[in-house]
């Protein structure tokens, strides 16, 4: 499923849906993608800066990708 993301709280709504799905807990995510659940709490709520490095990390323990359609 692809999604169009927007704005840094959609992007943080759609790690929170995939999460969720997945049956995780910030801690697990955290802990399964190698960040510190601050990183987890601060995407899901929409931080607008974040390093991509890390945000790729989420992603990928997620089963997600980073895409650029355009």
């Amino acid at each position: 499923m692809t999604l169009a993301i927007a704005s840094p709280a959609e992007l943080g709504a759609a790690v929170r849906r995939a999460r969720k799905a997945l049956a995780l807990t910030q801690p697990q995510l955290a802990l399964a993608a190698g960040v510190g659940v601050r990183f987890i709490v601060e995407l899901e709520a929409g931080k607008p800066s974040l390093r991509l490095e890390t945000l790729l990390k989420v992603l990928h323990a997620l089963g997600g990708r980073l895409g650029i359609d355009g």
